[in-house]
């Protein structure tokens, strides 16, 4: 059973989106919370959950009791190595594949009885796992999103939602960026 003071604790579960560039900025943010007080549950897909073990070792993942790693199927295939350089098939497969294992993982981790963490207090989730607003809804559970990418890239992909031509100034010159309005199975969350 779980001590009294770890029931006092809150719990944050931290969710990035599996791609390149956006899990080293949400293990920062977990680890900056964790040092502030917070109990931690950091997923990952289980493609990347491997890429990791075989990386780093079996030990790589060990460490504080409260800071734990889950995971959670992405539906991509282990046998494909760079499964995770395509990221629209990579957005179109976490939003098929994730939400229910990811509202699974959260109903577990709620359930007290059964482990040692104190229950979910907020999830925080990368802007490009929009699912994660459907599991917390129904589990009640407050989210906060948050940009992985740069600034730069925010506001790409702000671009793309709104269908935008952006012109460029380079000295006298304008130049105009094609943008892509419609990326498939690409869910981003906004709130602009």
């Amino acid at each position: 059973m779980a001590s009294p003071d770890l029931f006092g604790r809150p719990h944050a579960v931290c969710i990035p989106f599996p791609a390149q560039g956006h899990i080293n900025p949400m293990l920062k943010l977990a680890k900056l919370l964790h040092h502030k007080g917070f109990h931690i549950t950091f997923v990952n897909t289980e493609f990347n959950h491997q890429r990791l073990l075989k990386s780093r070792g079996p030990d790589a993942l060990r460490g504080l009791s409260s800071f734990r790693f889950e995971t959670i199927p992405d539906g991509l295939p282990p046998s494909d190595i760079e499964a995770t350089q395509d990221v629209p098939s990579l957005g179109d497969s976490t939003s098929k594949n994730c939400l229910g294992p990811f509202r699974d993982l959260l109903s577990k981790l709620n359930d007290s009885a059964s482990l040692d963490v104190p229950p979910v207090t907020c999830v925080v989730s990368d802007g490009g796992m929009s699912f994660t607003l459907t599991a917390a809804e129904e589990l009640r559970i407050p989210e906060v999103l948050f940009w992985t990418t740069s600034a730069c890239g925010f506001m790409e992909a702000n671009t793309w939602r709104k269908g935008l031509r952006v012109s460029v100034h380079h000295s006298d010159q304008a130049a105009h960026m094609p943008v892509v309005c419609n990326v498939s199975g690409f869910g981003i969350a906004y709130s602009l």
